[in-house]
């Protein structure tokens, strides 16, 4: 019979992987305290009307690349694709948005029929953040000096690039997408497919089209710039002054549209050169229309997302991760010998509760020499020896498995010092 596989571009995260994506959700949710967000958690499963009316029935996300299916009530649901409106619809059906302002995150898998590749696959894992009822632009400079202080403690804010774009208010960027299209209209045949079929449905996305000869008719398209108001014109002039203002570094990039239909004045991306074509690992911006698109009152909105997978393929391509983390075991305890397992289980339990060591002891028996390779093999820095002597004489041998030290006998009391100054 054959073996079942996983789906394709739905992965397994293997014991050796875990810690790495451990370490850097840690880092994360350090940062995310630090600046006093609340940890919502939304399910996976949502109302397909949900993500066809926030991000758009003439998106790529809805038009190709959802996970939709009718369930035994005929009702369509949607494994959710990205979290925004997930969390605007959590946010007003429990009334977190009634006269209040929230300061929002949460983590967890989305899914996206796409072809599979290097950092993108079917299923991902997003952490996202989500802000509602700030109005101003402070918030919004929030929200970047807050993943500028992630990339600084990872490490990576030398191989990361802020770009950001405004794209105004709702009826500026109408007027701008007229003019856009009918500009594109003279060249539609010298379009890349892609943007030929997007002429018709989401013309803003052509701006951020790879193909080479789209770029070159775009150089001479309207701007957007030029149909902006004062009022959309001073936020993002205020934006940019508090980014100068933290020392962030940053890249206007006129063309940088999001691909989802809510966003509205600013948008960002973070990019990196050092990942090839999946190039953006966190990207956001303001969708102040969305909660009242979805049936709520008027509330303004801004938030970013960034993707698990490819941030820790970055930090493993930059060799970013410390060496601690892949540290599992510290201590691996042996027990060889009549009446040892009971010292053994007693100590071990006494070093977890008196400590944050990483405790592995010796299960299933096996003879001294067998559980000493098994101790090798742990990658554990010391072997926490009880054999039939040290029972009776109740002491305990330390041997250090790197180093080269030599071994030592202890009492107990000593032990949990004794083991501190090993692994130093």
């Amino acid at each position: 019979m054959a073996k079942i596989q996983a789906i394709r571009g739905m992965n397994d995260l293997l014991p050796q992987q875990s810690p790495v994506w451990q370490y850097f959700e840690n880092q994360v949710k350090k940062v995310l305290s630090a600046y006093a967000y609340n940890e919502i958690r939304m399910p996976v499963v949502e109302k397909t009307e949900l993500f066809k009316r926030s991000i758009g029935e003439v998106t790529d996300i809805v038009e190709k690349e959802m996970y939709t299916f009718d369930d035994r009530n005929g009702d369509s649901l949607t494994l959710r694709p990205e979290g925004t409106a997930c969390c605007v619809r959590a946010a007003e059906q429990h009334g977190l948005l009634y006269n209040q302002t929230q300061k929002l995150w949460y983590a967890g898998p989305m899914f996206r029929y796409e072809r599979p590749q290097k950092g993108r696959y079917r299923q991902f894992h997003q952490i996202g953040v989500e802000c509602f009822g700030f109005k101003g632009p402070d918030i919004d400079a929030e929200l970047i000096m807050m993943t500028a202080r992630l990339w600084k403690n990872l490490g990576l804010m030398e191989h990361v690039c802020l770009e950001i774009n405004t794209l105004g208010l709702p009826e500026e960027r109408l007027a701008f997408k007229n003019a856009l299209v009918s500009y594109l209209q003279q060249f539609e045949s010298d379009l890349d497919e892609d943007s030929q079929r997007r002429l018709k449905t989401n013309p803003l996305r052509i701006l951020d089209s790879k193909n080479k000869a789209t770029q070159a008719i775009l150089n001479d398209a309207p701007s957007l710039t030029d149909f902006l108001q004062e009022e959309s014109k001073g936020d993002f002039e205020q934006l940019l002054a508090f980014l100068d203002s933290a020392e962030i570094p940053y890249k206007v990039n006129p063309r940088l549209v999001r691909g989802l239909d809510y966003y509205s004045k600013t948008v960002f991306e973070w990019v990196t050169d050092a990942l090839g074509a999946q190039g953006t690992v966190c990207a956001g911006g303001r969708f102040d229309g969305l909660v009242e698109q979805l049936g709520g009152k008027s509330t303004p909105g801004v938030g970013f997302a960034m993707g698990i997978e490819r941030l820790v393929l970055l930090l493993e391509e930059l060799s970013l991760i410390p060496a601690e983390v892949h540290q599992q075991v510290d201590v691996f305890v042996v027990a060889a010998g009549e009446g040892t397992l009971e010292l053994a289980f007693k100590t071990s339990e006494s070093l977890r509760s008196n400590s944050d060591l990483k405790i592995l002891q010796n299960a299933g028996g096996g003879s001294f020499k067998s559980q000493m390779k098994k101790a090798d093999k742990s990658g554990a820095k010391v072997a926490l020896i009880i054999g039939e002597q040290e029972v009776q004489n109740n002491t305990l041998v330390i041997k250090p498995l790197v180093g080269g030290a030599k071994q030592i006998s202890v009492q107990p009391a000593d032990l949990l010092n004794e083991l501190n100054n090993f692994l130093k």
